[in-house]
């Protein structure tokens, strides 16, 4: 399905008046957020990873291509998207090596491939850091959508599974995923991650859903594919 070159314009940074300064959840005051700009969660110790980057809001055009790219099998959108994920790259941090968002044998078989292993590749190919699936899910979990957070946690909880430790030990890993939720996903990799000796794990995402309330939320960008009807983004 050939997508028209307008909509493989970068998407527009998310903006939000306040954000965590960890897991960069948008909010609409900063009642949430402690003196050092922390989240209930991240103040809690509840999240593993230690910073998460995300190019655009997981709506309008951003959602449709990746909704094309990851439910569609439009493999060939792993390009642009990473290209575009790079907008978002944590360039004030070190980082040694890249590693994918696993996905579970069955389900990978299903669909064909794992788009964060195909975004994963196209960062390290931009970075010239290594790509390394060294996490794989130990288990299969129910689908996350129309769970709630705490359901989320716990649905992950234990899922994952680092095969190589001596490879992750003392480095700074950056986990490549397509979409960030609740962050329960990317927590319990990342807790994988860091139990397996990693010094720091951040995520990188195409797109962040913004939780807050649809009227402090910006306008999404418009969207269309040629064939369907149908900045800097923030890292904290």
């Amino acid at each position: 399905m050939p997508v028209c070159p307008a909509c493989l314009e970068p998407p527009q940074a998310p903006e939000a008046e306040f954000l965590c300064a960890v897991c960069g959840t948008p909010f609409s005051s900063s009642f949430p957020l402690d003196e050092r700009g922390r989240c209930r969660l991240c103040r809690a110790g509840a999240n593993a990873f230690d910073a998460v980057c995300a190019a655009g809001f997981y709506e309008g055009r951003l959602r449709d291509l990746i909704h094309l790219f990851k439910y569609g099998g439009v493999e060939t959108l792993a390009e642009p998207l990473g290209r575009m994920a790079m907008l978002a790259y944590p360039r004030r941090e070190r980082v040694d090596l890249v590693v994918p968002m696993p996905m579970h044998w069955w389900r990978r078989w299903r669909r064909g491939f794992n788009q964060a292993g195909l975004l994963a590749r196209e960062v390290g190919k931009r970075t010239g850091l290594p790509v390394m699936p060294v996490v794989r899910r130990s288990r299969r979990t129910s689908p996350q959508a129309g769970l709630s957070r705490k359901a989320r946690r716990q649905n992950v909880r234990g899922a994952f599974r680092v095969r190589r430790p001596d490879a992750v030990q003392g480095k700074r890993v950056l986990l490549v995923d397509d979409v960030f939720t609740t962050g329960s996903t990317a927590n319990a990799c990342a807790r994988a991650l860091k139990d397996a000796g990693a010094a720091w794990v951040g995520v990188l995402v195409l797109a962040r859903v913004d939780r807050r309330p649809p009227a402090d939320r910006p306008e999404p960008g418009a969207i269309g594919f040629a064939s369907s009807s149908s900045g800097v983004a923030v890292c904290a």
